[in-house]
């Protein structure tokens, strides 16, 4: 079995033992009213985007999301949360170098001892979701997991929705699609970007992600017989009509969105595959980007 499809079926039992430890690491994270920034790299930032977007909505705190490079020193923040899986990256090591000693800083890694961990203030480790594929599923998912448990939520529905994309058939048979466009609203903004760059890094497909509402200026002109158009969470019903109305494939499905990630990373490994391409070594890329 390739690694990256057994992290894929680890992730409900993993989001269950993260809801579980989320009340003891509950000091390190931002508390109600704290203004905050979460940064990351590449999966780890739209994470970092989707937790910024729930704790803001939710009325927890001013919270923003921001690419570890681009950081902006103009800000003030109460706390920064730093998440690397790899603990390596270097866009993520530098930006905690130059907040050390300004702004407390919380990084959330799958590796203790690593230089994310010692430049951060303190560590929020999930070693237990840490992966071998160089493609991100599950410690990505477990972060989010954590971060949503830290802030109220109740993850039995999404376990037993994640559960449930584990077992059902794909809801399309990717190969028959040139194009693959994630949707999403608030929160899910983040996931369907991930969405997208399961599907590019893993099968080196086209696929392309919006906020739903701006689909209809301008991208939706790409849109035909051979598109799949995926809303993960719930999407404004009128951009999926107008998308189907192209042509486009439609896929709906109603559960809980990391359920639905966990169907795209499904879909990504199986459409790799098909393609002749290993989803476990993308051409590329490796498991950390560490610069010179």
């Amino acid at each position: 079995m390739r690694a990256i499809t057994s992290e894929i079926a680890s992730q409900p039992a993993l989001w269950r033992k993260a809801a579980a430890i989320a009340p003891t690491i509950s000091g390190l994270l931002p508390p109600r009213g704290e203004s905050a920034a979460a940064i990351g790299c590449g999966t780890s930032y739209y994470i970092a985007l989707a937790y910024a977007t729930l704790r803001e909505t939710s009325g927890l705190g001013t919270t923003d999301a921001a690419i570890a490079s681009e950081v902006s020193p103009h800000r003030s923040y109460g706390r920064v949360v730093a998440i690397s899986r790899s603990g390596t990256t270097t866009e993520v090591l530098r930006a905690l170098e130059w907040l050390r000693g300004t702004i407390p800083t919380v990084a959330v890694t799958a590796a203790a001892d690593s230089p994310v961990a010692s430049a951060a203030d303190s560590t929020v480790l999930l070693d237990f979701a840490n992966e071998r594929s160089v493609v991100q599923t599950r410690f990505a998912t477990t972060a989010l997991a954590l971060l949503r448990a830290h802030l109220g939520h109740r993850l039995e529905a999404t376990i037993a929705d994640g559960d449930a994309a584990l077992a059902k058939p794909l809801p399309v048979e990717p190969a028959g699609f040139k194009q693959f466009v994630f949707l999403g609203q608030g929160w899910t903004v983040g996931l369907a970007n991930e969405a997208a760059l399961k599907l590019r890094e893993a099968a080196s497909a086209w696929t392309e992600a919006y906020p739903a509402m701006e689909y209809r200026h301008g991208p939706i002109s790409v849109a035909g017989p051979r598109t799949l158009v995926w809303a993960i969470g719930p999407v404004d019903p009128g951009v999926l009509a107008d998308a189907a109305d192209t042509g486009a494939t439609i896929v709906d499905g109603g559960s809980d969105p990391m359920a639905e990630l966990v169907l795209v990373q499904r879909m990504a490994v199986e459409l790799a595959e098909a393609r002749g391409l290993d989803p476990d070594r993308p051409k590329h890329l490796t498991r950390s980007v560490v610069l010179p």
